[in-house]
C-alpha cells in the first residue's frame, strides 16, 4: 500500500522532519526546521508536503516517564493540530520517549558529537517516530490480513456457547 507520510519531531527551537518512501518502509531524516514563527514552519512544511505528495502528518507526542501528557505534551499536540489544520492533513500521534536519547545514541556510534549536530539528532529522532509509526502501520495491516473471519454461523455459535 502506498503512503507519503511526515514525521515530526517538535521541539520548541527546531522541528526535526522525516519522510518515507513511497512503498511505506523506510523514513529517513529530511531536514531540521528552526523555529522562528508558525508562519514560517509552515511555509517550509507546505513545500514539502506539495513536493512529496504528504497524505498525512505524524507527530512524536513526549508523554512522561509515566506515560501521562505532560505540559510539553499538550504544546506538541496544540502545535501539531494547527499545522495540520493549517497543512490540512490528517494528524496522528506516536509515543517519542526516548527518540531524542536513541538519536543522540546512534550519533555517539558513528563517532559524530550530538553536541555539536543538535539538527541532526532532531532529523534522526523524527525518523525513529516515522519508522515507528509505519512499523505499527504495517503490522496492522498485516495482523487484519492474517487474522481468521469469523462468519455469521461461527459467532452465533460463540454467542450461544456457556464457557
Amino acid at each position: 500500500m502506498q503512503i507519503s507520510a511526515l514525521g515530526l519531531d517538535v521541539g520548541s527551537k527546531r522541528i526535526g522532519v522525516a519522510g518515507c518512501d513511497r512503498t511505506g518502509l523506510i523514513a529517513a531524516g529530511l531536514t531540521t526546521i528552526e523555529r522562528q514563527s508558525f508562519q514560517q514552519v509552515q511555509a517550509q512544511l507546505q513545500q514539502l508536503v506539495v513536493e512529496r505528495d504528504v497524505q498525512i502528518l505524524v507527530v512524536g507526542l513526549p508523554y512522561t516517564m509515566s506515560g501521562a501528557i505532560g505540559a510539553q505534551a499538550r504544546q506538541v499536540q496544540k502545535f501539531a493540530r494547527a499545522m495540520a489544520n493549517a497543512l490540512q492533513l490528517p494528524l496522528e500521534y506516536v509515543d517519542e520517549r526516548l527518540t531524542s536519547f536513541q538519536a543522540e545514541q546512534m550519533l555517539h556510534a558513528q563517532k559524530i558529537s550530538p553536541s555539536r549536530n543538535k539538527g541532526l539528532i532532531d532529523r534522526k529522532a523524527a525518523s525513529l517516530i516515522l519508522q515507528q509509526w509505519l512499523d505499527e502501520r504495517r503490522l496492522k495491516a498485516t495482523y487484519t490480513q492474517t487474522s481468521p473471519q469469523l462468519d455469521v454461523a461461527d459467532s452465533e455459535a460463540l454467542d450461544s456457547t456457556s464457557f
